[in-house]
């Protein structure tokens, strides 16, 4: 065990001297506030820790003790209808005694190899029409919510969540709020209550109040609870929303410890930041018990560019995406979906035989719809018979599909 002292201590970052013996990712504990820290920079006569917590009670001088352990936190049915912190800390309020956890994991695993996986093909459903329909997502893929601010992002995470208590089998769920006000978490809570939802959800929540360091570990966290559930062999899903405000809060940890600078101003690590987090879930092999864990990370996109730093490395990592257009939303049509940049890379393969078949052309006919107005209203031609009907098969269709 080694013992180091704080030399100074900032915006959440602490420059320690003494720790000889540390390792990149292991923790560290302020012995006088019982405050815990990640090591995330070996220097050659210090080692710079990002603080789990709140820094402002930790002083210069003060003792670091490294126990030579990872990051863990405790997992178990018991955190089912709780709201905890980053390290699993209840913080709800709503009950006094504590979660008595059925075991703990680290929070940094390697994910599931070739050998250890399923192929993806058992049907996640949403209650989404539009989604289940021209979009289908199977248990153990990564879908990415993609859109602009007041989009309906959450909404679609939210809805597929309330979904899940009318299967006979609920899934399992987890919720990881990054960077959000408190506020609306809360109210995020009160709608899954509302709607008999939140038994089976458990709710990491890391708000904007929060560090930056809380921030960057929320999802790693959440995922974590949820492969719990999939390692028993269940069905489990998880939603981060977002991973842009992560991807930031690793930034400002980033330049802090003055690592260099890449586009944007991000580090260059920072697609392994989200490509570790989301290769976690998978479908497992019927020997490892056949759970699965199904991802939803959202991203958020700046006036519709979809070719940002941060929405590109996610793109590249998930197995479709789903993109919200703002211009659809103002039209009134909800969900605001735009079919030609949304796709699923799973396929007909995760739909039951029924809804393959009914769907089979639909998005071949919205796509031809949209192609048709498109063009009536940039000229005042005539309409025939046949282009006539292509309108209103398509406004029909876009009735049905409308929640």
């Amino acid at each position: 065990m080694d013992i180091g002292v704080v030399i100074n201590v900032g915006d959440g970052v602490a420059s320690i001297y003494g720790l000889s013996g540390a390792k990149s990712g292991e923790l560290v504990t302020f012995p006088r506030t019982g405050i815990k820290g990640l090591v995330l920079s070996l220097l050659k006569n210090s080692v710079k820790v990002a603080v789990l917590g709140n820094d402002f009670s930790l002083y210069q001088g003060d003792k670091v003790v490294c126990g030579l352990e990872v990051v863990k936190v405790p997992v178990g049915f018991g955190l089912l209808g709780t709201i905890v912190d980053s390290l699993c800390n209840r913080v709800d309020g709503l009950s006094t005694f504590d979660i008595k956890p059925t075991s703990s994991r680290p929070v940094e695993v390697i994910a599931p190899g070739i050998i250890e996986r399923e192929r993806v093909a058992e049907s996640f459903e949403t209650g989404i029409l539009a989604v289940d329909s021209m979009l289908p997502i199977g248990r153990g893929q990564r879908e990415l919510v993609i859109g602009d601010r007041q989009t309906g992002k959450t909404t679609i995470a939210i809805d597929a969540i309330i979904h899940q208590r009318s299967l006979d089998n609920p899934v399992f769920c987890i919720y990881v709020a990054i960077g959000q006000k408190k506020s609306t978490v809360n109210h995020l809570v009160q709608e899954l209550i509302r709607q008999g939802a939140f038994f089976f959800t458990n709710v990491v929540c890391a708000s904007a109040s929060e560090s930056a360091s809380m921030q960057f570990l929320a999802p790693y966290t959440g995922c974590t609870v949820g492969e719990f559930f999939r390692d028993l062999g269940y069905s489990s899903f998880i939603v981060y929303d977002d991973l842009t405000k992560q991807a930031v809060a690793y930034r400002q940890m980033s330049l802090l410890l003055r690592r260099p600078p890449c586009r944007e101003a991000f580090p260059g690590d920072v697609f392994y930041l989200h490509s570790r987090l989301l290769e976690r879930a998978a479908k497992l092999h019927t020997f490892l018990g056949g759970g699965s864990l199904t991802a939803f990370p959202i991203v958020q996109t700046e006036a519709g560019d979809v070719s940002a730093y941060i929405p590109t490395n996610v793109i590249s990592i998930t197995d479709g995406q789903i993109f919200l257009d703002s211009k659809t939303g103002n039209k009134g049509f909800r969900p605001a979906i735009n079919f030609e940049l949304s796709v699923s890379r799973v396929g007909s393969v995760a739909q039951c035989v029924a809804m393959r078949e009914i769907s089979r052309s639909l998005k071949f006919d919205l796509a031809q719809f949209k192609e048709v107005e498109f063009f009536l209203t940039a000229s005042n031609a005539d309409i025939e018979p046949a282009t006539r009907a292509i309108l209103v098969r398509g406004s029909r269709l876009l009735e049905i599909i409308r929640q």
